[in-house]
């Protein structure tokens, strides 16, 4: 679920938009759960959380937040008083923190705010800024809450990570027989291929990405972050997590990055300290090479392997593909694995040398 514009009206106590932010956290959070537990869930109804957590962005103008009498009461509220009818602001206004912008509006005040103020999150919701005190608030509550579920962050890359995309039109003779409809593939292929007509596209997921995605879904928090521009991100996002399960809203593309050319944190809500990255390539994460690992590059069809400048022939032309159990995810689940134990259930420190 995301902050929607065309939620319903709701009690002055849900204007707050730090605690709308925290219930939309919440709910981005369950979208990591275990399948199981989401589908218990399914099972037994909402429960109105759901209409808590919303927005109703056309209303926020009209609407003011109360403020607690202690702010009020405070030495300097005459004078703020004063400030506000010179100024012809409110005074709500005038002591808002101005957590969040929608649309050049504070989202709790209703003020009009700089477009440019803050880090956007577009990938949340079209228009959405968030102030960096607010970002690390909610960075804190979050964290907190995903140690209690034994959860750290991890950020995917797609292409040549997680699958391999090629245009229609670079599919060579040699790999016509991905064509084929049905019985006409082999059974390897028919459920990892998907020819994308709309996008003139195909794409090859990597082999035990399905399980790789359970897997460290039990573990982990996952965002996708591709230089991709969205309607391909969220395409891929829909071949990789069909019950939505695993990113929901999660899903950021190359016009979210705040930095031509370079993928970056400031717009995950998650820690650094607590973020592990898979990507194939490392020039692009300048800035936290230590949170990543370096994935070995999945290069199914031929012109994958062209634009890496490799002069062989491709897994598709050898009608051949990477491993189940030993390829690059299976091995590298084990690692994430292993990162997860070390995190949570530390070796103990010997107190002495052994003689």
């Amino acid at each position: 679920m995301s902050v929607v514009a065309d939620s319903p009206p709701h009690s002055s106590s849900s204007d707050d938009f730090a605690t709308l932010l925290e219930a939309e956290l919440d709910a981005i959070s369950d979208a990591s759960a275990d399948p199981e537990e989401v589908a218990e869930g399914e099972d037994g109804g909402g429960d109105g959380d759901e209409d808590d957590c919303e927005l109703n962005f056309k209303s926020v103008k009209r609407r003011k937040v109360e403020l607690s009498d202690d702010i009020i009461e405070t030495p300097s509220s005459s004078s703020q008083g004063e400030l506000a009818k010179t100024s012809g602001l409110s005074l709500e206004k005038i002591m808002c923190p101005h957590p969040g912008v929608y649309a050049g509006m504070c989202m709790r005040c209703g003020q009009k705010m700089d477009d440019e103020s803050g880090v956007a999150f577009g990938y949340i919701h079209k228009n959405l800024r968030l102030a960096n005190d607010e970002i690390a608030r909610v960075r804190d509550k979050d964290l907190k809450k995903l140690l209690g579920q034994r959860k750290l962050y991890l950020v995917l890359d797609l292409d040549h990570t997680l699958l391999n995309s090629a245009r229609l039109l670079d599919i060579t003779v040699e790999e016509g027989y991905l064509h084929g409809q049905g019985d006409a593939l082999p059974d390897s292929l028919k459920r990892s291929l998907y020819r994308l007509n709309w996008m003139q596209m195909m794409t090859k997921l990597r082999p035990f990405v399905h399980t790789f995605l359970k897997e460290a879904s039990k573990m982990f928090e996952m965002y996708i972050y591709t230089m991709g521009e969205r309607p391909y991100a969220l395409e891929m996002a829909k071949l990789l997590d069909p019950g939505d399960i695993y990113f929901n809203s999660k899903v950021i593309a190359q016009g979210d990055c705040t930095k031509r050319h370079q993928k970056g944190l400031d717009v995950v809500l998650g820690q650094e300290s607590a973020v592990l990255i898979l990507d194939d390539t490392e020039a692009v994460w300048g800035k936290h090479k230590e949170n990543l690992i370096l994935m070995e590059r999945y290069h199914f069809f031929s012109a994958s392997c062209k634009q890496f400048g490799f002069n062989c022939k491709s897994l598709s032309e050898l009608r051949s593909d990477e491993s189940e159990t030993d390829g690059a995810l299976a091995s590298v689940l084990k690692s994430l694995q292993r990162i997860h134990s070390l995190f949570f259930d530390p070796m103990p420190i010997l107190s002495g040398a052994q003689g």
